[in-house]
């Protein structure tokens, strides 16, 4: 599992890569909301949970998946882009790991990500 203390921020940046890498991961009825990568690292946000994938060893070819489901979230915060500040972050709150952070570069689905974590907490 990541330790999300020690990594707590993730700079993420829209990219469909990951997205193909959990393919075999997901359920029958789960579908990708959106995709995102950070230099090795990468997150999925699906209609059932966030996948994390962790990149590790000098090849890339080791991979740690975190599976986050949105039944455990108790609490998040969404900040969107503004005009200078063009980043964006979301904050988790999980009953079992404590919190998360991902920060966003550039175009984000941080609208949609939300109600879809509201959909499964509310």
């Amino acid at each position: 599992m990541i330790d999300f203390n020690n990594k707590s921020v993730f700079k993420l940046k829209q990219n469909n890569e990951f997205a193909e890498k959990v393919t075999a991961l997901l359920l029958d009825d789960e579908t990708v909301i959106d995709s995102y990568k950070s230099m090795r690292d990468g997150v999925v946000f699906t209609n059932k949970r966030i996948i994390a994938v962790n990149v590790q060893g000098i090849t890339g070819s080791k991979k740690d998946f975190t599976s986050l489901p949105y039944k455990n979230i108790v609490a998040y915060s969404v900040e969107t882009s503004g005009t200078f500040d063009l980043d964006s972050e979301l904050e988790i709150y999980l009953s079992s790991v404590g919190k998360v952070r991902f920060e966003f570069t550039g175009s984000t689905a941080i609208v949609d990500i939300s109600k879809h974590i509201s959909l499964s907490i509310l």
